[in-house]
């Protein structure tokens, strides 16, 4: 493999050209000097690609798995503010923070382990975790989709329960599996889930339990207004499952009623929360309560398990239904204990008469069942109450009722097929953004590049040759195998001397831009000085071949910008954006 011909922005070999036609990488740029740099060998396996994403707890690469030819995520651990970038691009640590480097690092293992080929399907797994450069490494899939912030800002900023419910069943007990594995998350919130492609929802953003914590030895990495009050530090305990808990149910507020919640800590000095009435009237009455104690601000009045979190959000068996149950098997167990008192000891004569009373009180004993079950479980089903009351007795602020919104839209059902689109004169970049324009929703289907071949009818870049016709019906997820257009084999060349862009002469680095926007290569675009007295400094005054000459992307394209009549103030700074300075260049007198 040739690693020089991979684009670092989305790992596609794009021809080793300057910018990349698939994502629009610049191939000159680099990472940050604190991170691996572009094309790095990891593990003589993984080749490291731009850095995604930087945090409290360490960089996330895009990369190329070399032995499986797929793109991963790679997760570096690097502590922030206590891990050093050596120029042999191994890692060492601050003086100091031995400690708490050394236990970061055995969480991080420790975490990442633990998920290797998990079946949690709301989870991203982890296909590999390894030792190197004095720091570790885990590997997972790339997962596409777009966060479920996003996700609500696009769809009318809140969900109807029929909807949220079928959505968040298996990310719930996908939570409980962590637990059950030792793993809390302790930031889950709408920017930690994602809502992928295929419409399921998935937790991301594990971290090592201490940057969870508001702690003065790192900084936190805390979502507010999801994150408990015991996280801030205001309370003696660390993280707990009553925690993921609180974010839950934080999470859940948010996505019904579409209003951020306010901070834990905001909370905590008032404690008033209550539910805007045409939301009390819509939401089913355990909805309301499952939330409400799942959002208690003291850590003892809350929920304690995501097990109990669930039987109060889908059952409705909340402490008090329980309460109601156990005062039903009292009266029968009272009423059993009556008719045991009521029978002979030894007056077998007297059987009718004792079975009389026995069912006397028997029938006396279903009777107060009866009224039992009436009063407590099921008046409010046959009257018609849902629980309409605007008041819940929980702790949340109060939040003015907004007007019907009929915005929101649903999340992709398991229809059996879809329209494909059309896709030519599209961009890659286009159909994997998750966007959706004109109505079509492009993230129904994947899509792999099988070539890219010259074509006049569609300008480069763009997909100019579709595997499957547009609107063929074809199962969601279906793989429409595209191939992207060169442009036209040959072209006329642009007046780069008497043109203009943006009402502008074309200078030396204006006219390198276009012709490689056009697709030469970078190599093949030679700037050179030359001097004309008559004209303006740092304009184009020839070009070879000349304007209107039929070439290919592949010619060399020399490019002569003026350089007499130099202003006298002018300094370095001017000549570089003048184009002197851009790449090689030559004199021509």
């Amino acid at each position: 493999m040739n690693i020089e011909r991979l684009c670092p922005g989305c790992m596609n070999d794009n021809g080793e050209e300057k910018i990349c036609s698939i994502c629009g990488y610049d191939m000159s740029g680099q990472n940050d000097k604190f991170c691996l740099p572009v094309r790095f060998l990891l593990s003589e396996r993984y080749v490291i690609g731009k850095a995604v994403s930087v945090n409290a707890e360490g960089i996330i690469y895009i990369a190329l798995d070399n032995k499986t030819d797929t793109v991963v995520h790679v997760k570096e651990y690097y502590p922030k503010g206590i891990a050093l970038r050596n120029p042999d691009k191994t890692v060492s640590v601050v003086a100091g923070r031995e400690f708490y480097f050394n236990e970061g690092l055995m969480n991080f293992i420790e975490m990442n382990r633990k998920l290797i080929g998990t079946e949690l399907q709301s989870i991203v797994p982890v296909e590999n975790v390894f030792e190197e450069n004095g720091t570790v490494y885990s590997v997972s899939p790339v997962i596409s989709g777009v966060t479920l912030n996003a996700f609500l800002d696009r769809n009318g900023s809140n969900l109807p329960w029929e909807q949220v419910r079928s959505l968040f069943l298996p990310l719930i007990d996908t939570i409980k599996g962590l637990h059950d594995m030792g793993i809390i998350h302790g930031g889950i919130s709408p920017d930690t889930i994602v809502v992928g492609k295929d419409g399921k929802l998935r937790l991301i953003a594990l971290y090592i339990p201490r940057l969870r914590m508001a702690s003065q030895d790192c900084p936190a990495e805390l979502y507010n207004g999801y994150a408990a009050i015991e996280q801030y530090g205001k309370i003696e305990t660390g993280l707990c499952a009553a925690s993921d808990v609180y974010a839950l149910s934080a999470v859940l507020f948010r996505v019904l009623i579409g209003a951020v919640p306010p901070s834990s800590e905001v909370r905590i000095m008032s404690d008033t929360l209550s539910i805007p009435s045409k939301f009390a009237d819509e939401l089913p009455r355990q909805v309301l309560v499952a939330i409400a104690n799942g959002m208690q601000v003291k850590l003892q009045k809350r929920t304690q398990s995501i097990d109990a979190f669930k039987d109060e959000l889908v059952y409705g068996e909340t402490p008090e239904n329980v309460r109601r149950a156990a005062v039903v098997r009292t009266a029968e167990q009272k009423a059993k204990q009556e008719v045991a008192k009521q029978q002979p000891a030894q007056k077998k004569g007297n059987s009718i008469k004792y079975a009389v009373i026995a069912a006397v009180i028997t029938a006396v004993f279903f009777l107060v069942v009866a009224l039992l079950l009436w009063q407590f479980v099921l008046k409010d089903q046959f009257s018609g109450d849902n629980g309409s009351s605007s008041k819940i007795n929980s702790d949340i602020i109060s939040i003015p009722s907004e007007p019907d919104d009929d915005t929101s839209s649903e999340i992709p059902n398991n229809v059996k097929t879809y329209a494909v689109p059309n896709l030519l004169g599209k961009t890659y970049g286009e159909l994997v953004s998750n966007s959706e324009e004109g109505g079509v929703d492009y993230s129904l289907f994947t899509y792999k590049i099988k070539s890219k071949e010259y074509s006049k009818d569609y300008p480069r870049g763009t997909i100019c040759v579709q595997s499957i016709e547009a609107g063929t019906q074809v199962e969601r997820d279906t793989e429409i195998v595209i191939t992207v257009s060169l442009g036209p084999e040959t072209f006329k060349l642009t007046d780069f001397v008497k043109g203009t862009i943006g009402g502008e002469p074309y200078t030396a680095e204006s006219a390198r831009f276009e012709l490689l926007k056009q697709g030469f290569l970078y190599d093949n675009i030679i700037i050179k000085e030359k001097q004309d007295p008559d004209a303006e400094y740092g304009i184009i005054i020839d070009q070879k071949p000349a304007a209107g000459a039929q070439v290919s992307a592949d010619d060399v394209i020399e490019i002569f910008y003026n350089s007499s009549n130099k202003p006298e103030d002018s300094t370095n700074e001017n000549n570089n954006s003048a184009g002197a300075d851009v790449g090689d260049t030559a004199t021509e007198n």
